[in-house]
């Protein structure tokens, strides 16, 4: 088992100066040294055995250190640090067992092009291939992380400790930013080697689509009668380019979950998270020229195996060449970064589509856009209308700027994606694609520890929950005012509802019900349970300022 030292969820001194740069470090310290070099300054993790030398020199390097209870909540605190900094998230783990805890977030980041750095050591540089019984000894950590991450990287001495390590940075900054593994043989930690200079990686020029290309999609788009853009996570970096060639064009916006609120949700051009619905899909495919920009265009999106069958011209935006070519394929290729192409392309359709308001088109747009959701909505209202008092509170507390971090629960993809409207200063981070259980409480962490000036709100399911309700803990400690909203309905309530769909008598999805308030004050924080929308947005207005988290149950009777 793990050796843990369970002492403080968090350590933050004030950095002392790092050590001179010394030709012979330990792995240990080389390692923390090139984290620094990256501008590093926050990591999670859980110390072990075998990974002291490198938690002996993060105060050092001025490295803060956040403890989840968990590795799985270490790598979904470092998933939502990335998310909403927009720098990769660090997480430590030590051997065997931890590395596999926290594979589920590593292939959660993979799913959702988080730039996650995960870092552990690994059996003795010449450990024999004959098992020996070392502890925590498996057979391939390197070929486990593999199958899950971007790359695994297994180095061989302390002096390529600091180029696996640019490699992670170069590939995070080069090209579609998904999670690494470092192993650091567990002898090489604690050897003192040459260690070579500190390594960086290079900074990266945004990459332009060929110029025919984009000349080719802006005619399109100028020219198009009816467009319509369609927006993924991969457009974040470029909302304010999006709004202003969706107001070019009049053209409606629909976003995929991850790129929930790159335009404000309130605006008349926005359908929001409305993918899923097939009064959308239906319009979608009546659009002469759509463009798709950072998004896969997956089921996971569209909720549908098939794709959605464009009748028009697809021009497609992404960073990573094979999306041009996956699901639907692109009629208009545009390979490259979404601020740098969505520039050429207002530029491009401005000249021939000058921005007016008011016009008829314009109204056009807007009444056709109101009429969209209104149908979106009426396709689930039956299913969803309970939710919708519940979330109407939760975005009458929230501030502009506030992040909401959400579970594979109903309450979130059928409520809170496509109900709870959300601004561009917002941020909604949901576990889209792998669909794991258990992110939003720990992402809460991660998050605060990020932005602790910000308003941080966790949504969940009681089922999925209780996968992580153990980083109460880890946000107790640090004191954070977070407010963990849980939808409760005694089990899995999709699982049970699929079941009864098949005609199948439910098995193992009713759970008896747990005092989940009792817990939470168990782990040091608050505990309430709301039976009004009214109660909910009191609670919650004192929970986001009260130190230490407050777990606030809606039972789904009374939601």
């Amino acid at each position: 088992m793990t050796s843990v030292h369970e002492s403080a969820a968090v350590t933050r001194h004030s950095p002392e100066p790092p050590p001179p740069d010394r030709t012979h470090l330990t792995g240990g310290e080389a390692l923390v040294r090139a984290l620094a070099t990256h501008g590093v300054t926050q990591a999670f993790g859980i110390p072990g055995t075998h990974n002291l030398e490198i938690y002996r020199h993060l105060t050092a390097y001025g490295v803060a250190h956040v403890a989840p209870r968990h590795e799985q909540g270490a790598g979904y605190a470092a998933d939502a640090y990335a998310r909403v900094t927009g720098t990769p998230g660090v997480a430590i783990t030590t051997t065997g067992p931890a590395l596999l805890n926290i594979a589920a977030a590593v292939g959660q980041a993979y799913s959702d092009s988080v730039p996650l750095l995960v870092i552990s050591p690994g059996m003795p540089l010449r450990h024999p291939r004959q098992s020996t019984g070392l502890l925590h000894e498996m057979r391939s950590q390197s070929e486990a992380l593999r199958n899950v991450a971007a790359f695994s990287h297994r180095v061989s001495s302390v002096a390529e400790i600091g180029a696996a390590v640019a490699r992670a940075f170069t590939l995070f900054r080069s090209e579609r930013p998904r999670p690494a593994h470092i192993e650091i043989p567990l002898d090489l930690l604690e050897a003192t080697e040459p260690a070579g200079p500190a390594r960086t990686a290079p900074p990266a020029a945004p990459r332009v689509p060929d110029a025919a290309r984009v000349e080719e999609a802006a005619a399109l788009l100028a020219h198009a009668e009816r467009p319509a853009l369609v927006l993924g996570g991969g457009a974040r970096g470029a909302a304010t380019q999006c709004l202003a060639l969706a107001e070019q064009l009049a053209a409606p916006v629909a976003t995929t979950a991850n790129g929930k609120a790159i335009v404000d949700e309130e605006h008349p051009l926005s359908l929001g998270v409305s993918l899923h619905s097939t009064a959308v899909q239906e319009w979608l495919t009546t659009r002469d020229v759509v463009l798709a920009v950072g998004t896969e265009l997956a089921e996971s999106d569209i909720w549908t195996a098939e794709p959605l069958p464009f009748q028009g011209q697809l021009i497609r935006v992404d960073f990573d060449p094979a999306q041009m070519y996956a699901g639907v394929p692109a009629d208009v290729p545009l390979v490259g970064d979404a601020a740098a192409t969505l520039d050429a392309l207002v530029t491009g359709t401005a000249a021939t589509t000058p921005r007016t308001t008011g016009t008829p088109t314009e109204t056009a747009a807007h009444t056709e856009t109101a009429t969209l959701k209104a149908a979106r909505d009426s396709e689930s209202r039956p299913r969803d209308a309970h939710w919708l008092p519940y979330l109407e509170a939760i975005r009458g507390v929230l501030a502009p700027d506030a992040v909401v971090t959400s579970d594979s629960a109903q309450c979130c993809y059928y409520g809170a994606l496509p109900h709870l409207t959300l601004g561009p200063r917002a941020r909604y981070l949901h576990p889209t694609g792998f669909g794991t259980l258990g992110y939003a409480l720990p992402a809460a962490v991660g998050a605060k520890a990020a932005c602790p000036d910000r308003q941080v709100v966790a949504l969940s399911g009681d089922g999925g929950l209780q996968f992580s309700i153990q980083e109460l803990a880890t946000a107790a400690a640090l004191q954070q005012p977070l407010a963990v909203v849980v939808f409760d309905n005694s089990g899995y309530g999709e699982i049970r509802d699929e079941m009864n769909a098949r005609g199948d008598a439910p098995l193992a999805v009713d759970h008896a019900r747990v005092d989940l308030p009792a817990l939470a004050r168990a782990y040091g924080g608050h505990g309430a349970t709301a039976n009004s929308p009214e109660e909910l947005a009191k609670l919650l207005s004192t929970a986001l300022t009260t130190p230490a988290p407050t777990l606030i149950v809606v039972p789904e009777e009374s939601a």
